[in-house]
């Protein structure tokens, strides 16, 4: 499940989670956090390259986790292809670990979060304001289908009706 930032999809997750569902959650504020502990307020602003390579190596962590999980259906807060958009939104070069790692992560579907801005809000560890989460929004959708990804688009709607509309979208896969 991806999307831009404050679109609501950690809430999905933990919805999700809730249910019983195998998910892995968001780890981008785990590593804002960490980097805070060594004295960097916001790694992303001051090292965006580096962020997105330690960002890059937690995802794929959590893929080998998914892939090694005995779990029909798993659901990641965010994926790999994701540090890639946010690289290019920062128009920041990338080469190797990033190419190779895409490559080795695919992803059976992928449900994406419109902007959403009466539920938007920054805070510690968001930094974006509106205009910049509806870009990186674009700049997903731009690098997804780059990858060949069919994206499928998570209505506006309460918490019980996304998960709901992403569930009975794998009904209807299945």
């Amino acid at each position: 499940i991806t999307g831009g930032p404050g679109t609501g999809k950690s809430t999905v997750l933990e919805a999700l989670d809730a249910m019983g569902y195998f998910c892995l959650p968001e780890v981008s504020r785990e590593i804002t956090l960490e980097a805070r502990k060594n004295g960097v307020e916001q790694l992303f602003l001051t090292d965006p390259l580096l962020f997105s390579k330690k960002l890059l190596e937690k995802r794929f962590e959590q893929y080998q986790t998914a892939d090694n999980a005995n779990a029909e259906t798993i659901f990641f807060d965010r994926g790999v292809h994701d540090v890639i958009a946010y690289l290019e939104f920062q128009k920041m070069p990338y080469d190797e670990p990033f190419n190779s790692v895409i490559d080795k992560c695919l992803y059976d579907e992928v449900f994406i979060m419109p902007p959403w801005e009466s539920i938007y809000h920054s805070d510690n560890e968001r930094y974006e304001n509106f205009d910049q989460a509806r870009e990186i929004y674009e700049y997903l959708v731009k690098t997804y289908r780059k990858y060949n990804y069919a994206m499928v688009e998570v209505p506006l709607g309460s918490v019980a009706e996304r998960v709901n509309f992403i569930l009975d979208h794998l009904k209807v896969k299945l």
